[in-house]
């Protein structure tokens, strides 16, 4: 019997040194990663030196262009003051190289200003940007311009010569502001412009990318508010936008970018400090990101002065979307 302990004892014995082993082993990897591992930067915002809103972004020759409206507005100016647009470029999404002011609304002999929310893309060499302004007196209200370059960064030049959309083209609301924010998409040869604030819009663009082939339709979504950003991933397409106010953002699936629409939920909660959430995603070397605004820049950010992030976008195995985590950190190189 006292032969049989002493066997139990020295099998526990055994069996607890190598328990301890396998925790000292595991302190000493943990320990030498921490000492080995670099400090994680922070990111966010990308942009520290000014204040940048409403992202958008297009990836050309393995470089991304990043466009952005610059928030001028003084500290004690509680609404937006925004009178040109910018653009920035990156090879690795941290490092951001800014080029010259490429557009502003005075370029537009047509409107009186304001450079809101933009998108730019690109077709047969040339680049098309779309902005929202506030048009002359001539067409009261909001307004869609294009312009054209033969380079990502500019310089611009109205391609039309008047604007594309304006505020007596669609009546669905009798606000003046619901022709904004517009978004480009080619699904193939065909283009698509979707736009708008309470109610979203969409039409095809014919070749020539400044005049709309067909009619203006509209797309029924719950609480869209404005933002709209068309991307495809796979046979996905995807439709996200400002949801409520303040903004939350919200997305809806597709089989064809005519839709139906399939209202999905929540990607990205309220953008810290910020009233409006406005999106941009894309795809850059095997990732997926996702390009947004808060007011998060100390110690003046806020609604009016808000500041360009960007976090990873992850997607669910059957194609939806996994909600964005927001963080100060960002992307690492």
């Amino acid at each position: 019997m006292r032969n049989f302990l002493f066997v139990i004892l020295g099998l526990a014995s055994l069996v607890s040194c190598d328990n301890q082993n396998k925790v000292n082993q595991e302190v000493a990897t943990e320990t030498k990663a921490s000492e080995t591992s670099k400090p994680l930067q922070i990111n966010n915002p990308i942009i520290k030196d000014k204040f940048t809103a409403d992202p958008a972004a297009l990836v050309h020759e393995d470089t991304v262009y990043l466009y952005a409206g610059h928030d001028e507005a003084p500290n004690d100016f509680h609404f937006y003051r925004m009178n040109e647009w910018l653009v920035f470029s990156s090879t690795n999404m941290v490092d951001w190289e800014e080029h010259p002011v490429p557009l502003k609304p005075t370029d537009f002999s047509w409107a009186k200003g304001d450079a809101w929310a933009a998108q730019v893309i690109e077709r047969n060499g040339k680049f098309y940007w779309y902005v929202t302004v506030e048009h002359d007196d001539t067409h009261p209200g909001k307004a869609i311009g294009v312009a054209v370059s033969d380079s990502p960064i500019g310089p611009f030049k109205d391609a039309l010569g008047l604007a594309l959309v304006t505020n007596d083209m669609t009546t669905d609301t009798d606000i003046s502001w619901d022709d904004i924010d517009p978004t480009v998409f080619m699904d193939g040869d065909q283009a698509y412009l979707y736009w708008g604030n309470t109610k979203c819009y969409w039409a095809k663009l014919k070749d020539n990318m400044i005049e709309f082939d067909g009619d203006i339709h509209t797309v029924d979504l719950p609480h869209f508010t404005e933002a709209p950003w068309i991307h495809k991933k796979g046979d996905w397409y995807y439709l996200s936008y400002a949801y409520q106010f303040p903004e939350k953002t919200a997305y809806a699936m597709s089989k064809s970018i005519e839709g139906p629409w399939e209202y999905k939920g929540i990607l990205n909660e309220l953008a810290g400090n910020s009233n409006t959430n406005h999106q941009a995603i894309l795809e850059y070397k095997g990732k997926d990101y996702f390009i947004y605004h808060t007011g998060g820049i100390q110690p003046n950010g806020g609604s009016f002065r808000r500041s360009v992030c960007i976090d990873e976008l992850k997607y669910n195995e059957d194609g939806t979307l996994k909600r964005v985590v927001m963080t100060s950190e960002g992307i690492q190189k």
